[in-house]
């Protein structure tokens, strides 16, 4: 279970006790609901095919052609229909404001579920690669701070210089209260963080671990998406991290981005070493949950103990999705073992995996001790939604599962 550091929730506390914002729970209730729910900005381009649409059958409505208008008025009422229907049915994206009120009810809703989402998936760096020692991190879109007490619970004094970016300067100046414990004059419980509120964008200088978490979705468009993503590419040097919402707006964001990192079309081209997704898929092909009509999006819940309020339940449970790019490739056999992506329904006498392996596709296996051994069997028992069993998947046969003997030694 994943737990914000005594000191980042005692400095939660500390703050909002001094600021006393009215209505907390409320207000954080609407944000959490409103931030769950928020889907991208459309394009300009989807607009102008979506009027278009409404325009030839608005002609061709009976209503429409015998109304007695002039060739002016029918024109005037064509166009107004179009625009109140697209205003009724688009949605209206607006940019978040980040003021300093806002950033305390930031802080109070997401400051322990973004941490905990983040935390998981340094993780999967931190236990597959113990070798990787990161000393620089970036942070785009660095909120509250939650990447940085993420990163340093992990690998501690090792990094030496975080460089964490956030267009609002409240949310900066916020971020470094809570690293000072809530008071101006507090030390700083991090040391070698620094606060931009602009991107860099030269390629020459990188940092070893590149995280956006929570951030894509602040962008207006598309354009901006794959400049920013090109961007964050450029400056790894050896992992990108992006989290987003475990919804199908959170999901199609990481798509885009496995994308534009993957399709290499950036011109300005510094470190030529390939991309290839580190987690959490173990293959470089394809997403198969884009195969569907409807695609539904791969996302995972973490467990972690939300802030001391009096309306946080004891336990919380964060669904976010995530993806993690590795500067080459990184590790061996284990890379191809198959991503648990949906709960583990354990059985009497067997137990039931949907998995997505290193063929591309995806599995529903149902293990038992007789026909995969006892080892596999009882990995399978205690795995949960997000891990990774240690076992390879005959693509021929989807019920075929063979042990990896490495994991049963280890």
């Amino acid at each position: 279970m994943a737990c914000l550091p005594t000191e980042a929730q005692d400095a939660v506390q500390v703050l909002l006790q001094k600021n006393n914002v009215r209505h907390l729970e409320e207000h954080v209730l609407s944000l959490n609901n409103y931030l769950w729910s928020r889907k991208r900005p459309p394009e300009d381009r989807q607009l102008r095919e979506k009027a278009m649409e409404l325009e030839n059958k608005f002609r061709e409505n009976t209503n429409f052609k015998s109304a007695d208008l002039n060739i002016y008025q029918k024109e005037e009422k064509l166009k107004n229909d179009v625009l109140n229907t697209l205003r009724k049915n688009t949605y209206h994206w607006q940019p978040l404001s980040y003021t300093d009120q806002l950033g305390l009810v930031y802080l109070a809703a997401r400051f322990d579920g973004g941490f905990a989402a983040v935390s998981r998936a340094l993780q999967e760096i931190y236990q597959r690669v113990p070798d990787f020692n990161p000393q620089t991190l970036m942070d785009f879109g660095s909120g509250v701070g939650s990447v940085s007490w993420a990163a340093h619970g992990i690998w501690g004094n090792k990094l030496k210089e975080y460089m964490c970016i956030d267009s609002s300067s409240s949310m900066n100046d916020l971020s470094e209260l809570v690293l000072r414990g809530g008071s101006d004059k507090g030390e700083m419980h991090i040391s070698g963080i620094h606060f931009r509120q602009f991107l860099p964008v030269s390629p020459k200088v990188q940092f070893d671990l590149v995280v956006s978490a929570y951030s894509l979705n602040e962008l207006p468009n598309f354009a901006e998406r794959e400049k920013i993503i090109q961007t964050l590419w450029r400056k790894t040097g050896g992992f990108l991290v992006l989290v987003e919402n475990g919804t199908r707006e959170g999901y199609q964001l990481l798509m885009e981005a496995r994308d534009i990192v993957l399709k290499a079309s950036d011109k300005e081209v510094w470190d030529h070493r390939p991309a290839y997704v580190f987690a959490p898929c173990p293959h470089q092909l394809e997403c198969p949950k884009l195969a569907g009509r409807s695609p539904l999006p791969c996302n995972f819940m973490q467990k972690y103990q939300p802030l001391r309020f009096s309306w946080n339940p004891s336990v919380g449970w964060e669904k976010f999705s995530y993806m993690i790019f590795s500067r080459g490739p990184v590790g061996d056999n284990d890379s191809q073992w198959p991503r648990v992506i949906g709960p583990v329904l354990c059985r009497p006498r067997h137990v039931h995996c949907k998995m997505c392996c290193s063929d591309g596709k995806l599995h529903h296996d149902i293990i038992t001790a007789k026909r995969h051994g006892k080892d596999l069997y009882r990995c399978a028992r205690n795995s949960e939604w997000g891990d990774r069993l240690p076992a390879m998947i005959s693509s021929s046969c989807p019920d075929k599962t063979q042990f990896d003997e490495k994991e049963s030694s280890s």
